[in-house]
C-alpha cells in the first residue's frame, strides 16, 4: 500500500472521528442556547406580567375601588389585568401564552387545567418555588415556566373568603359558587408563561447545518492542500530516489546527481544518495582497474 493512500486512511479516519464530535458537541451546544434563549423570553414576559399586576394594584385598583359598591370592575384584579394584556400580545404572537391558572377561580376563564393542576399541587406540597417544563401543543413543543399564586396580602380575602364578605357586585357578576374558601398565605394557582421552542431550535438547526458545512469544506480544502504538500514534499523526492536507484541498478551512472535542497529530511536524504552513488562510481572504477591490469601481459 502506498504512503499516500495510508495517510489518507489515517487523515480520514481521524476526520470522522473529530467531525462527529464536533457535530455532537456543536448540536447539543446550540440547542441548549436555544433553551436557555427561549427561557430568557419567558422570564422577562413573566416579570412583565409582574409589572402588570403591580402598575394595577398601585395605579388602577385604588380609583376603581370606590365604584364597586355599583357594579364590579375586574379591571381591579390584577390578574386580570395581567391576562387582559398578555391577551392583546397574543393576538400578534398567537403560540405564546400566559395564564394565571388557579384552582378555585372566581372567573371560569381562569381554572386550571389538568397539567397546570399538577403544577399547582406540586407548589402547594412545597417542591419548588418555580416549575419550568416542556410540553406539546396543538402547534408544536412549547417551553412554560410558572411561578405560585400565594395569598400574601390580607387584602385579597375580601374577595375570596366567603360570599358573605364579598362585595354584592361580585356575587351579581360570578356568582357565590366559585373563587371562596381561599385562606391567608395558601397558594392558590399558578402564573404559568409559555412560549414555543420551534423558532428558536429551527435557528439553532440552520445554525448547525451551517457550521456542518463549513467545517466539511474545511476537511476538504485541508484534505487537498495536505495531498499537494505530501505529494511535492514527500512522495515525488522519494519517487525520483527510487527511479534513480533503478537505473543506477542497470549500470547508468551518467545521470544528473540530486540537487541537495527540499526538507530537511529529504535533502538529508539527497545528501546521502548522493554520497552513496559517488562511493558505487568510485569503487567501479576501482574494479574496471583492477580488470584492465589484469589484462595486460
Amino acid at each position: 500500500m502506498r504512503i499516500r493512500t495510508r495517510f489518507n486512511i489515517a487523515l480520514t479516519v481521524f476526520f470522522l472521528l473529530g467531525f462527529a464530535v464536533s457535530v455532537l458537541v456543536t448540536y447539543r451546544v446550540l440547542l441548549a442556547n436555544a433553551k436557555d434563549e427561549v427561557l430568557r423570553n419567558a422570564g422577562m414576559m413573566m416579570e412583565a406580567a409582574l409589572a402588570v399586576r403591580s402598575y394595577t394594584i398601585d395605579e388602577i385598583k385604588p380609583h376603581l375601588d370606590p365604584m364597586l359598591d355599583k357594579v364590579f370592575l375586574p379591571q381591579t384584579v390584577p390578574a386580570y389585568s395581567a391576562v387582559e394584556t398578555f391577551g392583546r400580545l397574543q393576538k400578534k404572537y398567537p403560540d405564546f401564552s400566559y395564564r394565571e391558572a388557579t384552582l378555585n377561580p372566581t372567573n371560569p376563564r381562569d381554572r386550571s387545567a389538568e397539567w397546570e393542576t399538577a403544577i399547582i399541587k406540586g407548589f402547594r406540597e412545597g417542591s419548588s418555588s418555580e416549575a419550568i417544563g416542556e410540553r406539546r401543543t396543538a402547534s408544536g413543543p412549547s417551553l412554560y415556566i410558572a411561578r405560585p399564586i400565594k395569598i400574601t396580602n390580607p387584602a385579597c380575602l375580601v374577595c375570596h373568603s366567603t360570599p358573605a364578605a364579598a362585595p354584592a357586585s361580585l356575587i351579581a357578576k360570578y356568582g357565590d359558587a366559585n373563587g371562596f374558601g381561599w385562606q391567608h398565605n395558601e397558594i392558590v394557582g399558578a402564573q404559568i408563561i409559555a412560549i414555543p421552542t420551534g423558532l428558536a431550535e429551527q435557528n439553532a438547526l440552520n445554525a448547525f447545518w451551517s457550521f456542518t458545512a463549513v467545517l466539511g469544506g474545511l476537511f476538504v480544502v485541508l484534505f487537498i492542500t495536505i495531498n499537494i504538500m505530501l505529494s511535492r514534499l514527500v512522495v515525488e523526492p522519494i519517487r525520483r530516489i527510487a527511479e534513480l536507484s533503478d537505473e543506477i541498478s542497470r549500470g547508468n551512472l551518467d545521470l544528473p546527481e540530486f540537487e541537495e535542497s527540499g526538507a530537511d529530511e529529504i535533502r538529508h536524504l539527497h545528501t546521502a544518495f548522493n554520497r552513496m552513488r559517488r562511493s558505487i562510481e568510485k569503487a567501479i572504477k576501482v574494479v574496471q582497474l583492477q580488470k584492465d591490469l589484469l589484462k595486460k601481459p
